[in-house]
């Protein structure tokens, strides 16, 4: 993909087979679909020596053909099953190479709820689909390297012996190359090392950062572990430290407070925790609701800076200009307002047409000097949260979504969870968050509360609620949304 080095890695190959004595041809189809912009690149090798062919020569292929081939390399997981899946490789004959790491589609960042695609599934369609598979994750080998993650892979190239061409010859076309020689023969030996079983694969963890510790906050995780059940545990205990830095520990204690009656309902009912851990993870998410004082509080945090210096190889001393393009909305604006001042702007707004038009775009170096403390002191605003119009909302919404849910839970664990899933459906802020409230209302009124104020039967509830969120996730203008309602409403009429 983009900024990876893809046709530095085939010029390393053109040059390593060029000088083996092997006839050899490359070409590359550019595309910006994909991310930052996939580019295929095919490298055709004829195995056997110019020198011993008599004078000669291969007629070589521009491009590959399904089933027949040797080698798939690719930085990055669903690319290497998207080339599975497009029957390029072969059972019987491909070895693959890939990096595990994600970097995520359009389409995974774009749902409304978590539309990331399950890795393991992945990873059985590539193993599924060619004679040996070799997969580590390249992109922490690169950084820890201190390259690009084309050199890992060629060294990857190298260890894996399909190409019928020595590791030394690749290191020399390193050398020769004149470019980032030490830090691209860090990453060849890191690869070379992995694909000869030298080093274990490593299982991607993700990128969730810890949150930072206290004493009140450990107080909190012990009442946790005390208080809900084993299953719920662990996901409460990064909910109590998460909400504690988003906020502060009397809003983590608030956080548990509101977990005891799910879990006494659950109990109640013949649950066995696994619905206290699902209102644990959303609640969690839905108490650290995205406002500007938490975009500020991001975009200053430390770990961020020391995050983008290591992505971009930036050497200790060396200067980093951050620029961050910031676009809040009236909604936003008003959202810091105390409620008596926000609601009649916002009632004005709406009644105009004003709320999705008005903005102030902004750009910020949040590496300078200004850029920075401004951030830094909306920051510091976090205390002033409690005391605004889109708090006293949020916490109005959160109290209606855990009455229903404890409702429902009351009436089957199972349907408690259909209805607590539904908390996928609000995310963000501005336009996503307004379109994601406004389908978990639609679901709420037309679904969840005449389910339970009219006794629907608890199969029917179960398979109403679950039908109308994944229509919600799956189009998130509303408009499958509608057509399941529709349709529910329907055969609950008998029609």
């Amino acid at each position: 993909m983009g900024g990876e080095g893809g046709g530095v890695l085939t010029d390393w190959l053109v040059e390593a087979a060029t000088a083996e004595g092997f006839a050899v041809q490359s070409t590359s189809i550019p595309g910006v679909a994909q991310r930052t912009g996939a580019t295929t690149y095919y490298v055709e090798i004829f195995p056997v020596p110019l020198a011993q062919l008599g004078g000669q020569r291969p007629i070589l292929a521009l491009a590959p053909s399904a089933g027949e081939v040797d080698l798939v390399v690719a930085t990055e997981l669903m690319e290497a099953a998207r080339t599975v899946a497009r029957g390029f490789s072969a059972k019987d004959r491909t070895h693959l190479i890939a990096s595990t790491h994600r970097v995520f589609a359009v389409a995974e960042k774009a749902a409304m709820g978590d539309g990331r695609v399950d890795p393991e599934g992945l990873r059985r369609v590539i193993t599924a689909g060619c004679a040996k598979a070799l997969l580590f994750d390249m992109e922490r080998t690169a950084r820890e390297a201190g390259c690009v993650i084309n050199s890992v892979l060629l060294g990857a190239v190298a260890g894996s012996g399909v190409l019928p061409i020595a590791p030394e010859t690749f290191e020399a076309g390193i050398r020769s190359a004149g470019k980032a020689v030490e830090a691209n023969l860090r990453g060849f030996q890191a690869g070379l090392a992995a694909a000869r079983g030298e080093v274990s694969e490593q299982v991607p963890q993700g990128h969730k950062r810890p949150q930072p510790e206290s004493a009140a906050a450990l107080a909190l995780v012990a009442r946790a572990h005390s208080e809900l059940p084993e299953p719920a545990q662990a996901v409460a205990e990064e909910g109590v430290r998460r909400l504690a830095h988003y906020q502060d520990t009397a809003y983590a204690r608030l956080y548990l407070d509101r977990l005891g009656p799910i879990w006494g309902a659950e109990r109640l009912a013949g649950g066995d925790g696994s619905l206290t851990r699902a209102v644990a993870r959303h609640l969690a998410v839905r108490m650290s609701f995205e406002d500007v004082i938490r975009v500020a509080q991001a975009k200053t945090d430390p770990a961020r800076f020391e995050r983008i210096r290591a992505e971009i190889g930036a050497q200790p001393g060396q200067p980093v200009v951050i620029t961050d393009f910031l676009k809040p909305g009236l909604e936003e604006i008003c959202g810091l307002l105390p409620g008596f001042l926000a609601r009649p702007v916002l009632a004005v707004a709406r009644a105009n047409g004003w709320v999705e038009t008005a903005y102030v775009g902004s750009e910020v170096a949040s590496s300078g000097i200004l850029g920075f403390t401004g951030l830094w002191l909306l920051a510091r605003l976090k205390g002033w949260r409690r005391f605004s119009h889109r708090f006293a909302e949020e916490q109005s919404a959160l109290e209606a979504w855990l009455g229903l849910v404890s409702r429902a839970t009351e009436r089957s664990p199972l349907l408690g969870l259909e209805v607590a899933d539904c908390a996928r459906l609000v995310k963000g802020y501005g336009e996503t968050w307004r379109r994601g409230e406004a389908n978990f209302a639609a679901i709420r009124d037309r679904v969840i509360r005449p389910a339970l104020d009219q006794d629907w039967p608890t199969a029917f509830a179960l398979d109403a609620v679950a039908s109308a969120r994944a229509a919600a996730l799956a189009d998130p203008e509303g408009e499958t949304l509608a057509a399941a309602l529709d349709a529910i409403e329907t055969k609950r009429r008998g029609g």
